[in-house]
């Protein structure tokens, strides 16, 4: 048995989403973490969150975390796994030389949930959804799986196949265009409930989060008897790798508004709403898609405001998570089509869960976000209010005011304008 001295010493500083050695290698690195005296692991939470260790080391805590508790759980537990599909024609392929970004995602996944049950008494069934991909996504997921050993255990589901409908939660849905990723989740969540999953985890098709940690969510879920359990990438414990520098400095505009907003997500300190790991269980998630308020990106914001209406207690877990830039849809669809989504789909979220907002700052996205355009105007500047305000007081209007943001969002586009 290798001491934590010798097992960081031998951790990879990087970790490469499209290199199956990579995956291997975490594997290990985790197992001779599970391996260690309960004496060495006391302390490895905290190393968890210290950026100068290697990266790898600190992704293995957080799959040694949840592998330790998946068998510790002695009763049966069935627990479906849900993501939506839409453009991921290179990622559901391995890498090559003719598909750089390829991941093996389905493959992917499957492995790491076996390997985190093995020997536990849950058991996993795995719901990959169409969203209308217009690169056959699901065909090609279709395919992967045919001769898979766990077929049996991987259903591959279109949002085409689910509509029109009169009835249940897609019934205001008329085509797959209508939606942009809620569409597709509810329906893999649907079929899950139907199949008699004890609880629904979400995830994104890329392999950004390791489902070897399926674990940290089941803890709270089982232990704690809550109902809603969030992955939470900002606690200083989680692993975080994205490329932040893909916004500019207006970002921290962005979401000033947002929090006005979501006012009553985010005084939680809910400050990773659309985190792409969360746990609800069967019961509550049926109850809570029979009426959504919209189907696209805004959708984690919209089920964490249907917990909230229905005061339900939640938990927040540190993971890791790797983000996988080069194939993000945000890339494909432009990133201030993603912003304009989620703000305009938060305002809906809030007003059909009538939960306490920032009316006035609602009003002042409907009426000044227009198109995504709009937002690009903002990004790469940055209002005085601002420059000095801490990431805790984003949110407040006594540091900027929705009249403020208006009149910021005007002269911005005056500039723009005038270039």
């Amino acid at each position: 048995m290798k001491e934590i001295d010798q097992l960081i010493a031998i951790s990879r500083e990087q970790f490469d989403l499209t290199d199956p050695e990579y995956q291997q290698s975490l594997y290990n690195l985790s197992n001779e973490l599970i391996d260690l005296k309960d004496t060495a692991k006391a302390e490895l939470m905290r190393m968890a969150g210290d950026s100068s260790l290697p990266l790898e080391f600190r992704m293995a805590i957080h799959l040694m975390r949840s592998k330790r508790y998946l068998n510790s759980i002695k009763s049966k537990l069935k627990i479906g796994v849900v993501f939506a599909m839409w453009g991921e024609q290179h990622r559901l392929y391995p890498s090559s030389g003719i598909n750089p970004n390829g991941e093996d995602t389905l493959r992917t996944k499957i492995e790491q949930l076996n390997w985190a049950i093995e020997n536990s008494e849950v058991d996993w069934h795995l719901y990959a959804v169409d969203d209308g991909c217009p690169y056959d996504s699901g065909r090609i997921a279709e395919e992967i799986i045919a001769d898979h050993p766990e077929r049996d255990k991987v259903s591959v589901l279109y949002l085409a196949d689910a509509i029109p409908t009169q009835t249940g939660p897609l019934r205001k849905l008329k085509t797959v265009d209508d939606s942009k990723k809620g569409g597709a989740i509810i329906t893999g969540c649907q079929q899950a409930i139907e199949d008699g999953m004890d609880a629904i985890i979400y995830t994104d098709a890329d392999n950004s989060v390791h489902l070897g940690q399926i674990g940290i969510l089941l803890k709270p879920y089982l232990e704690e008897k809550l109902n809603v359990i969030l992955g939470n990438r900002k606690d200083p414990s989680a692993v975080l790798v994205k490329q932040e520098n893909r916004w500019g400095i207006g970002i921290k505009l962005l979401r000033h508004m947002q929090r006005m907003v979501g006012v009553s997500i985010f005084s939680r300190g809910i400050l990773d709403s659309q985190a792409a790991f969360k746990l609800y269980d069967s019961n509550l998630l049926k109850d809570i898609i029979t009426d959504p308020a919209v189907f696209d990106f805004s959708f984690d914001s919209d089920w964490i405001a249907a917990s909230i209406e229905r005061n339900e207690n939640f938990a927040k877990v540190p993971f890791s998570f790797v983000d996988s830039f080069a194939e993000s849809a945000s890339i494909v669809q432009g990133p201030m089509s993603t912003w304009e989504t989620l703000l305009l789909g938060l305002v809906k979220s809030v007003r059909h869960r009538k939960l306490p907002h920032n009316v006035a700052m609602a009003k002042v996205l409907e009426e000044e976000i227009q198109s995504p355009a709009d937002l690009d105007l903002l990004i790469n500047s940055l209002p005085p209010q601002l420059e000095e305000v801490e990431d805790k007081d984003l949110g407040n209007p006594e540091v900027m005011s929705p009249e403020e943001v208006r009149e910021w969002i005007i002269e911005m586009r005056s500039e723009g304008v005038k270039e």
